[in-house]
């Protein structure tokens, strides 16, 4: 970025897509490319890496609509019933005592088909989250549970994000934690969703690395993880040309994560998470 002109290139191995905020330098950049490389110029962007681009006044859609008609047809789904749901609540998975897939290989690619389509759809992040943790012995109710989530993906296939065009430009995230959710270790989940404006643009469900001995410190450690990736945005934002002064905004449903974080005065109770109140507190 120099003198107000701004030109940003995304490289995936020998795919690009060129931005800026002038048409003609944009052309000027890829004659300069052509004659360096021997490149094919493919317009306007519509698909990347099975990512869909579809834009007009209002914003910028993205989806993954033929990604996701690719995994059901490879599932032998396409005429099954939509499920509403993509995964049951209270389900039992990391308890399953069924019989050990055959083959692993087919649930392990099809995991991963879906971790890659959850870049567009956000309501897939927590079943996938799931899923993901049976890649080394799945059972046939692991199976059965991502071949729910391909039922689901039948009824909305072209569901994606729009970042829409008219934004202010201002952060803000819902953070929140399942204490002690998973049965076998009982480690937390932390959940966050970021928006940029009115568009969403970063999202995640982890389980914790360490066990919370009460739901406040499962939910302070929700609160932190979100605060470390609101700063990454922020730098990121800025290396963009996209100077964001005004403060991000944190909700958070648990008081008494936001009391520890407002309150200068360590217990015995929260010694623990000293570093992770330390760091969120002084972003306050």
């Amino acid at each position: 970025m120099r003198d107000g002109i701004q030109l940003v290139v995304l490289v995936y191995v020998d795919d690009l897509i060129i931005a800026g905020n002038k048409t003609h330098l944009i052309n000027e950049f890829k004659s300069y490319l052509s004659q360096c490389f021997h490149m094919k110029d493919l317009g306007a962007l519509k698909y990347f890496l099975g990512v869909e681009v579809a834009r007009n006044a209002e914003g910028i859609f993205l989806c993954q609509r033929k990604y996701a008609l690719d995994i059901i047809n490879e599932a032998r789904l396409l005429g099954a019933k939509p499920s509403k749901f993509p995964m049951e609540q209270n389900h039992h998975l990391a308890l399953a005592k069924g019989d050990l897939l055959q083959d692993p290989e087919q649930y392990r690619r099809l995991v991963g088909r879906l971790i890659y389509l959850s870049l567009t759809r956000p309501e897939l992040s927590y079943g996938v989250h799931i899923l993901a943790q049976f890649m080394q012995q799945p059972r046939k109710e692991h199976w059965e549970a991502a071949l729910r989530i391909v039922r689901y993906l039948k009824g909305s296939p072209g569901q994606g994000i729009l970042l829409k065009a008219a934004c202010n430009l201002e952060l803000k995230a819902y953070c929140d934690s399942d204490w002690g959710g998973c049965p076998l270790t009982r480690r937390s989940l932390t959940g966050y969703f970021i928006f940029l404006g009115n568009s969403p643009i970063s999202w995640k469900t982890k389980k914790q690395h360490t066990v919370s001995r009460s739901s406040a410190e499962a939910e302070y450690r929700s609160l932190a993880a979100t605060v470390c990736e609101l700063k990454w945005l922020k730098g990121l934002l800025l290396s963009l040309g996209v100077h964001h002064d005004q403060s991000a905004r944190v909700f958070c449903d648990s008081q008494a994560a936001m009391h520890i974080a407002a309150n200068p005065v360590f217990h015995e109770r929260t010694k623990h998470i000293e570093v992770d109140c330390h760091f969120v507190r002084d972003e306050i």
